[in-house]
Order: structure tokens, then C-alpha cells, then sequence
């Protein structure tokens, strides 16, 4: 695989000098930079709202740990959104797709579908029928899903080649900013109006990812899409799949080999695992230790955020300097020891101090590992198949966080919470096992340049 291939490989390595930093630097200008953070926001927007925003407000109507674990399986789209990356990467939407183009045609549709199914999951009421709770959380996720499919090709195709690294960076705060509103903002809003207000605001602003795409130029211009060989419809439809469906997958398979490329799936679904089954029960924690949302929201949420930035942001210095393997090995040994000061906040109770150390020690080391590991997805992407190589590589990622992850409540509830986070330390255990083996197997050599955000 070339530098070219591997994501601009050659450019990372020029960036490590100092003239490298102050051009790296300049590229922030671009208006482009603006919209794809704008981008990033409206990804990161609906995560919470069916993840920790959900569970928390699931806490308070006194629903069991079990049951709150399962409901994280309303995200499975997340997990999945490969199966349906090439119908939106390589399917025309009638009437609208010729006007505005692939990107925003399916971006303008699915963020308008998307801000109704947040509106409609304000309005169920899971105290009474948990069930339209849960269907109307699916739909949000599936929907969700589906837009970081077109913002993840719209953004690597509207960058050039050097400014794909600061584009990544840009997404990654852009996400998080999503995240602080849907998080921090949707508990104050809460707390205002309940939380029938709070998912209206959500969805209103949704509004802000759909100015930012009307008013972007499609990449490339609106443009038909290439025509298909084959001289009848089921030859043509046999092209289709080849070049949009088996292509893709058959690169990095090729490229792996069949024993690597196993363990290389083995290692993108477990490195972040002992990691997210602590995070799923930490809202219910801070509910079970009598924690307000406003105390929440302010310390988990904001604060909590801003360390997961700085995390972000010291994991890029150490892939730059060290290495991506030595940099994956040193996020992934920091978040398996940072589960110990969840078992330190079961023993300090309702301390506020304890919940600040708590949440940064987490979420700054949730931050590094993150870094380093979009930062590998990354690099295992062939420009030729970006979007959907990347949405197969990001969806495996979050198979520990949204499948895997869901027997947390029901362990937590059989255990105990101090049984609990010391069994969330060891499963991050095969992961870091993971990782020494495939290190000198890896097909290819990581580079930031197509770095992209991971479902949290």
C-alpha cells in the first residue's frame, strides 16, 4: 500500500518538523475548516440522546440497572451502518440528488428525518410503555448512523489532501461540542422544562447542521452518477454490487490476509471495551450516589468533555512522536486503569471533588486512546473506498460499546459496583493482548490524514 493510499502518510511525516506545525497551523483559515466543524456538530448531536442523556433519564424514573443496560442495544445501527454505507454512498434520491447532489441531497434528507424522530422521542413517556421509547430511540440511532456516513464522505471529499489532518481535528471538536449540547445542554434544559422541552431543543437544532450543508457546495460539483456496464438490468445490478459492495471489503481483506485480517476485526471490536462497559453504568452510578443533574451536567458533561479535548489532543502529540502502536498500547493501559477511580467514587459517595477527578481521569483517558485509534482506522482505509471502508471499520469500533457493552447493567446489578469495575479492568485485558500480537502483522502503516470520529 502506498503513502498515497495509506492516507497521506508522507505528509504526517513532514508535519513532525517545525516548519511542518506552522503549515499545519495556517490551514485552520480555510472556511471549509468551519463547515466541516459545523459538520461534526450535528454528527455528535444525537449520540447522548439515545445513549447517556437516555440512560440517565431512564435513572430517574427509577427503571432497573438490567433494563437500562439493554436499552444501549438501540444502537446497533452504529454497529452496522456498513450494510447500508454503499446504497448512500452510490444511490440516487430521486428529485433531489439531481439538485443538490449526492452529499447534501442525503444529508439535507436524513438530518430532517432525524430532527422529527428526536422531536417524537421527547414526546414518548418509557414510565408508562417503554416500548415507543424504544422504537423511536432506534430510529434516531439508525438515522444518526446514517449521517456520518454522508458527513464522513462529504468531508474527505470536500478537503484537499493536506488539509484532510485538520479536518479531522475540526470533526473531532465539532462532535464533542454536539456532545456537550446533547449532554450538559439537554440536562439544564431538562431540569427548565422537562424533558419533553429539552428533546424539541435538540431537534431544533438539528437546524444547524442543515444550514451548514445547504449553504456548502456539493465536493466535486452535481454531477450524474457513471453509468454501469452490462446490457440488462440484472448484469448491471451485478456491477453495482461488485464495485460498491465487494470491492471494498475484499481490499482490506486482501491486504491483511485471512489469519490478520480476523484478528485485526478482533482487535478494532475489543480495544475499546472494558472502556465502554465502565461508561455505561456511570450515569447510573452518579444517579445510585444521589448526584443532581445539575451537578452532572456541569461536572460529567461539561467538564468531562473539555478533558476528553485535552485528551484528544495529547494522543495526537504521542502518535506523532512515538508511534501509532506505542501510542495505542499507552491509551489503551490508561483506560483500563482509570476504571479504578469509578471504585474510589463508590467509596467517597456524593463527593463532588471526587466526581471531578473521576470524570477527568476517565474522560482524559478515554481521550488519548481515541486519538490513536481513529487515528490506526484511519490508516487502514484505501482512498479508493474511504467512505465505506471507513464506516465497516467504525462500525466494528462500536460493537464493545453498543452490543458487547450491554450486559453492564445486569453485571453491575449481580455484582455490585466494585466487582463490577474491577471485571470492566480485565476486559480490557484481550484487547491490549490484541494489540502486541497484531503489531508487527499489521497490513499497513496508520496515518491521520482520513482520521474521522468514533461512536462513544
Amino acid at each position: 500500500m502506498t503513502s498515497k493510499e495509506a492516507g497521506g502518510g508522507g505528509g504526517w511525516r513532514d508535519r513532525r518538523s517545525g516548519n511542518g506545525w506552522v503549515a499545519a497551523l495556517a490551514v485552520y483559515r480555510e472556511p471549509r475548516l468551519l463547515a466541516v466543524l459545523l459538520m461534526g456538530f450535528s454528527s455528535g448531536l444525537p449520540l447522548a440522546l439515545t445513549g447517556a442523556t437516555l440512560s440517565l433519564r431512564l435513572a430517574e424514573l427509577g427503571v432497573s440497572l438490567t433494563a437500562i443496560g439493554l436499552f444501549t442495544l438501540v444502537r446497533f445501527s452504529y454497529s452496522f451502518k456498513f450494510v447500508w454505507s454503499p446504497l448512500i454512498d452510490r444511490l440516487p434520491l430521486p428529485g433531489i440528488t439531481s439538485r443538490l447532489g449526492r452529499r447534501r441531497g442525503w444529508a439535507l434528507a436524513i438530518q430532517l428525518a432525524l430532527a422529527l424522530a428526536i422531536l417524537a422521542l421527547g414526546f414518548t413517556d418509557p414510565s408508562v410503555s417503554p416500548w415507543p421509547t424504544v422504537i423511536a430511540a432506534i430510529v434516531v440511532a439508525f438515522l444518526s448512523a446514517s449521517q456520518d456516513i454522508v458527513i464522513d464522505a462529504y468531508r474527505i471529499e470536500l478537503l484537499r489532501s493536506d488539509e484532510q489532518g485538520a479536518g479531522a481535528a475540526a470533526t473531532q471538536w465539532g462532535y464533542r461540542f454536539g456532545m456537550i449540547v446533547s449532554g450538559a445542554g439537554a440536562l439544564y434544559a431538562a431540569s427548565f422544562g422537562g424533558w419533553e422541552f429539552a428533546y424539541a431543543v435538540m431537534a431544533g437544532l438539528m437546524l444547524v447542521g442543515m444550514a451548514t450543508i445547504w449553504l456548502t457546495p456539493e465536493p466535486g460539483g452535481i454531477r450524474e452518477l457513471e453509468a454501469l456496464p452490462g446490457a440488462t438490468a440484472a448484469a448491471r445490478l451485478r456491477a453495482w454490487l461488485q464495485r460498491a459492495v465487494v470491492a471494498p471489503f475484499l481490499d482490506i481483506f486482501q491486504r491483511s490476509g485471512a489469519g490478520g485480517f480476523v484478528l485485526l476485526l478482533l482487535f478494532v471490536v475489543l480495544y475499546k471495551l472494558g472502556d465502554a462497559i465502565a461508561g455505561t453504568m456511570s450515569n447510573p452510578l452518579y444517579v445510585a450516589l444521589g448526584f443532581t443533574k445539575v451537578e452532572i451536567a456541569t461536572i460529567a458533561k461539561l467538564y468531562g468533555v473539555i478533558a476528553t479535548l485535552a485528551g484528544v489532543a495529547i494522543g495526537g502529540v504521542l502518535v506523532l512522536r512515538l508511534g501509532i502502536f506505542p501510542a495505542l498500547l499507552i491509551g489503551g493501559v490508561l483506560q483500563m486503569l482509570s476504571n479504578l477511580t469509578y471504585i474510589l467514587q463508590v467509596w467517597a459517595g456524593h463527593d463532588v471533588a471526587m466526581l471531578a477527578l473521576t470524570i477527568g481521569t476517565e474522560n482524559l483517558t478515554n481521550g488519548i486512546g481515541s486519538a490513536a485509534f481513529v487515528a490506526y482506522l484511519s490508516g487502514l482505509c484505501n482512498l479508493a473506498f474511504t467512505a465505506t471502508q471507513y464506516a465497516l471499520l467504525s462500525s466494528l469500533a462500536t460493537v464493545g460499546v453498543n452490543v458487547l457493552s450491554a450486559s453492564g447493567g445486569f453485571l453491575a446489578d449481580e455484582l455490585g459496583w466494585v466487582p463490577f469495575f474491577l471485571l470492566s479492568m480485565a476486559m480490557a485485558l484481550p484487547g491490549l493482548a490484541l494489540l502486541v500480537w497484531i503489531r508487527p502483522r499489521s497490513p499497513v502503516t496508520p496515518a491521520p490524514a482520513n482520521a474521522s470520529t468514533v461512536g462513544e
